[in-house]
């Protein structure tokens, strides 16, 4: 009699630890549920919620928390196939200009926070350092590359009275420049806002597990109200909401998801959060930038044009001997397409630079020239610069002028190449049902329309701001298309965060874009972005397939569970097999 009174003590001690730990456990999950409802979002996890809720007002301990471990599991696995959010503000802000030098009245240079530049002042900005404000140069000469901001391909020449930005480079020779706008006010920090701004106003995805929640959790509180009126048996009740307790919709999606994340990293695809792998399923438009998204990034030598009697390979031999000794930007791909062309190139000697303008030397005992057409006609003689005049300088910032001797020799052409494979790339896309495909850069115009011509896009524009490819951006939003942006540098991290999935290629841009982005690709190969595509939507289908089964079968035992042949612990365990069987299923996502 002692025994039995001691092992019903037991008992009662045991239920009672078990009740005490549903409590504690279903906590936290009830309450985010109640708060989320409250809000007005209902999701999937409102009929877990009641399972949770019912068992524990019926003193069912056990089958409460066999819910609870599924829901709670079911999130862990959310936030792992998730994983973290890339903090893209704080990205840009840590790259952004932190210092300027000061040039005040008397000539002396002092060093203050950007921040604290004020519109009118004059600073020195030396070789390889930002430009910590927009401003206009009021002395010296150099290039500034500022392809991070506006996209162009090529370091730009600037002298006196040209108008640079904050955030572009200064690559070969200092400048004085007189601020136009206070550090906070100039372009890169705009570009801050922009990004801050598109990350706050993104509209949340409604997840595929919500979508099919819709209909399901009404289906469910029917099923038990009809079973509740027709045998007044709360155990019954409680036993349809355990084998309804959508673990479907909880585990299948994350799962798929998880096997689709690594799926992409076995090819270097990077996808940042699962809502980013759901969302690219379903674009429809692809937003390109041009340069070092579509194009290398890299200038090339295109053209080689002699004059006056010289032959290409002679301008092509002198130029690239003399260019071995230049640090300017055209210089290497000049040299490696001389040697490419021609083999080892003679040696020059008497070797000079001008900074951001020109270089000479002597080869084989000719003075040779290599630089700018203005640079040319300063430094040759009168009577040989009056023929230059015959030249055309309008691709000054993409060509560079030869002469031999004091005589004009030719010119030799550079672009920025496109990409192996794009045609391929381009019918793949369609394929993976991309209808559109549109490229937005901040290079010239022209350089645009040249590059979509050639790649059969018809949508093309150039000369754009940062803030303008958002705005474009969002026009195809507002017309109801899903968008995924393509972008390689920091003038496209705006875009990229506005967009539903935004893809940067870390080969060339990296860190702040990277930050900015959903996806990332590891390598240098636009292509892998239509891997990433075809990922995406064999992971989906796969789980629609799992949530499909899952439901179904949960639907069955609902139908059990209402006619009295399964007990409330025994509704629970059976859905955890319908959860074994949907795992298996979603765990072919990540084959591939």
């Amino acid at each position: 009699m002692v025994w039995l009174q001691h092992s019903a003590t037991s008992e009662v001690l045991s239920s009672r630890i078990w009740f005490a730990g549903l409590l504690l456990t279903a906590a936290v999950p009830v309450w985010d549920t109640v708060r989320n409802m409250l809000k007005g979002e209902f999701a999937a996890d409102v009929v877990a919620i009641l399972a949770i809720v019912a068992a524990a007002a019926l003193y069912q301990p056990f089958a409460g928390l066999v819910v609870v471990i599924m829901l709670t599991g079911g999130a862990a696995l959310e936030r792992y196939a998730e994983g973290r959010a890339g903090a893209a503000v704080a990205a840009l802000e840590q790259a952004a200009p932190r210092q300027a030098h000061i040039r005040d009245a008397d000539g002396s240079i002092r060093d203050v926070p950007a921040e604290t530049v004020k519109v009118g002042d004059l600073l020195l900005v030396r070789p390889g350092e930002l430009v910590p404000c927009d401003g206009d140069v009021v002395d010296g000469r150099s290039h500034v590359d500022a392809s991070a901001i506006t996209g162009e391909p090529l370091a730009v020449p600037v002298a006196v009275g040209s108008h640079v930005v904050s955030g572009s480079a200064n690559v070969d020779g200092p400048l004085t420049v007189r601020a136009t706008a206070s550090a906070g006010e100039s372009q890169y920090l705009r570009i801050v806002e922009l990004v801050r701004n598109a990350q706050g106003s993104k509209a949340p995805l409604q997840r595929l597990a919500d979508k099919a929640a819709v209909w399901f959790t009404p289906l469910t509180l029917l099923i038990c109200v009809v079973t509740y009126v027709l045998t007044r048996d709360s155990d019954r009740v409680l036993s349809v909401l355990m084998v309804a307790t959508p673990c479907p919709l909880i585990l299948a999606t994350p799962i798929a998801i998880i096997g689709g994340i690594n799926r992409c990293a076995r090819r270097q695809i990077i996808i940042r959060t699962g809502g980013a792998l759901e969302a690219l399923a379903s674009v429809t438009t692809a937003v390109f930038d041009k340069t070092g998204t579509l194009t290398k990034g890299q200038p090339s030598v295109e053209r080689v044009t002699p004059l006056g009697g010289f032959d290409a390979a002679q301008v092509l031999r002198v130029a690239g001997a003399v260019d071995v000794g230049s640090g300017h930007q055209l210089a290497r791909p000049l040299v490696k397409h001389a040697e490419t062309e021609l083999g080892n190139l003679p040696v020059a000697t008497d070797v000079t630079e001008v900074a951001g303008r020109g270089i000479s030397g002597r080869v084989d005992g000719a003075l040779v020239r290599v630089g700018s057409l203005a640079w040319l006609r300063e430094v040759l003689p009168a009577t040989t610069a009056a023929r230059l005049d015959t030249l055309d300088g309008s691709g000054d910032g993409l060509r560079a002028y030869v002469a031999i001797d004091d005589a004009p020799a030719g010119t030799i052409e550079f672009a920025d190449s496109l990409r192996d494979g794009l045609p391929a790339f381009f019918h793949d896309l369609g394929a993976l049902g991309i209808t559109r495909t549109v490229m937005l850069s901040g290079d010239h115009t022209s350089n645009v329309t040249t590059v979509a011509r050639e790649l059969g896009i018809t949508d093309a524009r150039g000369d754009l701001l940062p803030e303008d490819k958002v705005s474009i951006v969002q026009e195809f939003q507002a017309k109801g298309e899903q968008v995924v942006m393509i972008g390689d540098g920091t003038n496209d991290a705006p875009a990229l965060s506005t967009a539903e999935v935004g893809i940067a290629l870390a080969g060339h841009g990296g860190g702040i874009t990277a930050e900015a982005s959903d996806i990332v690709l590891l390598v240098d190969e636009i292509t892998r972005v239509a891997d990433a595509i075809r990922a995406s939507k064999s992971t989906m289908r796969i789980a629609k397939q799992s949530i499909g089964v899952g439901l179904g079968l949960s639907a069955v035992g609902m139908i059990f569970a209402a006619l009295g042949y399964l007990s409330p612990t025994m509704g629970a365990l059976g859905q955890e097999v319908i959860d074994v069987a949907v795992i298996l299923n979603a765990l072919r996502a990540a084959r591939g």
